[in-house]
């Protein structure tokens, strides 16, 4: 298991303690490039349950994200929102989408985000 990046968690506990959404960060996790805007734990949750909830086929699943808010102690996950996965000059989903990463699995990263225009 390797060591989180200190200066990364501490990054993540600005954006949980300030319940900002306007830090841009781009990361490389599993071979993937993923670039956008960190979002709070908890606003991240609500997001993901509010889009689930006006499913007619995934609403069920809604109240996963609803149960058990943000742990005590340090950030241990990454919440993107407006997101994307570089995939050679375009990103996947163009309008962006929330995703999850573990801060332990993190090998690079940077501050912005990356977009073709």
């Amino acid at each position: 298991m390797s060591q989180p990046d200190e200066l990364l968690v501490d990054v993540a506990a600005m954006v949980e303690s300030g319940q900002s959404t306007q830090m841009s960060l781009t990361v490389v996790t599993g071979g993937a490039v993923i670039t956008g805007r960190l979002a709070p734990e908890a606003v991240w949750r609500q997001r993901v349950s509010e889009v689930l909830k006006d499913s007619s086929h995934l609403g069920e699943f809604a109240g996963a994200f609803t149960a058990d808010g943000p742990k005590d102690g340090p950030p241990t996950h990454l919440h993107f929102h407006v997101a994307r996965i570089l995939q050679g000059t375009v990103g996947i989903p163009e309008t962006g989408g929330m995703y999850r990463v573990s801060i332990e699995d993190v090998g690079a990263w940077t501050v912005g985000d990356f977009s073709y225009h």
